[in-house]
Formats: C-alpha cells, sequence, structure tokens
C-alpha cells in the first residue's frame, strides 16, 4: 500500500524523512503517481521565507528531501531524527541507474547551458546503453521555443524529467507546467547538467562528508558569496522556531 512519508518543519518548510526516497519515487512511478520533488537546502529555505510563491510550491511538493548540511543538522539535533542527507544529484543518479534496466520508462532533460543537457544526456547514455532518454532541450530559449518544448512534452509524455534551471526558477516552472505531464516525476536538479556533461566538477567526497560541500561551490562561483549568507542567518533562525513552534506536521 502506497505511503506517504512523514514531514517535519524547518522554518514551515516541510522536510520528508525516510530511509528510501528512491524506492518510494520507483514507487510512485510504477503507480503513475505524478510527483514533484523539492532538494532543499538552507539556502532555498530561506528564499522560501522572503518568497511566498516559493514557499507555496514547496509545501505542495510530494516529496522535499533533505538536500542541504543545514537542514539534515537541524533534522538530528532538534529533531533527533536519524536521517542522512540525499544530494539531489546523487538521488538523480540513482533513479537513472534504476530506470535505465526499464527501457520503456522515458527520462527528459531540460535546463542549462546550449548543449550541456545534451552532454549530460550522452554521458548518461554511455553509462547506460538501455537508458531511454526520449529528449534534451537548453534552459536559454525564446518563448516561442519554450511553447514548443511544452508541446514536446505533451506529445513524449516522458514519465521522470529532469529541470536544472536554478533556484527558485525550477521549482516555480515545475509547478506551473507539470500538467502537462501529470504522471510524471519531476525533480529540480540545479547545477547536475554541468556536472555530468563535464562542464563543472563536483566536491570532493571528503568535503560532503564533513558538511563543506558549500565550500567547494564557492570556490567554483565566488560570486555566490552574498547568497551564502544564508547558512548562518538559517542556523539562528531555524534554532529560534523550533523553541517557538511545534515541527512535526504529518
Amino acid at each position: 500500500m502506497f505511503k506517504q512519508p512523514k514531514a517535519f518543519s524547518v522554518l514551515g518548510i516541510p522536510v520528508h524523512v525516510m530511509s528510501n526516497y528512491p524506492g518510494w519515487l520507483l514507487e510512485c512511478l510504477q503507480q503513475s503517481i505524478g510527483t514533484h520533488v523539492v532538494t532543499l537546502n538552507a539556502e532555498m529555505t530561506m528564499q522560501a521565507e522572503r518568497n511566498t510563491m516559493l514557499a507555496k510550491v514547496i509545501q505542495d511538493a510530494e516529496l522535499v528531501i533533505p538536500d542541504g548540511a543545514g537542514v539534515v543538522l537541524y533534522l538530528r539535533w532538534l529533531f533527533w531524527q536519524k536521517v542522512q542527507r540525499c544530494p539531489g544529484i546523487e538521488l538523480a543518479e540513482t533513479l537513472l541507474r534504476e530506470v535505465g534496466q526499464q527501457p520503456t520508462t522515458k527520462v527528459f532533460f531540460y535546463g542549462g547551458a546550449p548543449g550541456v543537457a545534451t552532454k549530460a544526456a550522452e554521458f548518461w547514455q554511455q553509462q547506460i546503453p538501455t537508458l531511454n532518454i526520449a529528449g534534451t532541450h537548453s534552459g536559454y530559449h525564446s518563448p516561442e521555443e519554450e511553447e514548443q518544448l511544452k508541446q514536446t512534452l505533451v506529445q513524449l509524455q516522458p514519465q521522470v524529467i529532469f529541470v536544472g534551471l536554478g533556484v527558485p526558477r525550477q521549482e516555480l516552472w515545475i509547478a506551473e507546467n507539470r500538467h502537462l505531464c501529470p504522471q510524471a516525476i519531476w525533480i529540480g536538479v540545479g547545477g547536475s547538467f554541468d556536472i555530468w556533461s563535464g562542464t563543472k566538477t563536483r566536491a570532493p567526497a571528503w568535503l560532503g562528508k564533513n558538511n563543506l560541500e558549500w565550500l567547494y561551490r564557492l570556490y567554483q562561483e565566488p560570486w555566490r558569496w552574498r547568497r551564502m549568507l544564508a547558512l548562518p542567518e538559517f542556523a539562528l533562525k531555524a534554532f529560534v522556531y523550533r523553541l517557538t513552534a511545534r515541527g512535526a506536521i504529518s
């Protein structure tokens, strides 16, 4: 029987806690249950506090996973949850390997600079020849090209759609357009296409294990320093929020 995951509130944003996120999504896929997956970190949480549209989209998403170290530590220290960080890129990679064994399952890549999604698709096609990547589309396009993209999605009806437009654009775009493929799993994957295409590299594993992956991103993209100020702000507000509000919401 299909079971909804339990959610805990982090600054009013639900985060779902379970032991097997990929398995739950594969069950959604098997039962043709349309699902919006949000990969939540501290930066997105702070954006949602200031952007009511983003907050509403996250609250309405069927699955919000703890992508960032700050969210994970909050759940561990203040809710005593035995939760592990689930980076969105790793969740996406696990799903790709699983659906690669099911050639009838169609996958679509949307986002990134021109050519990036195509290179990412080529990378995965080499890794898993049986993977059915039905199409790709750049995140840079005219309104007319976007309309054509929507028509393509309606015609193809891919079951797994990765959207790499960055936060909050990808979350808002998914919420606005998921009706085009109502039975699909939609996941915002941020800069994953850049990594899969070889345009950028991911942080060394030891940084991720020590919750310092954000530092590597700052090294690669120094212009992000202002956005990184959200990390200490999140830590303070999350602690105060937990002391003054109930956290478990389902």
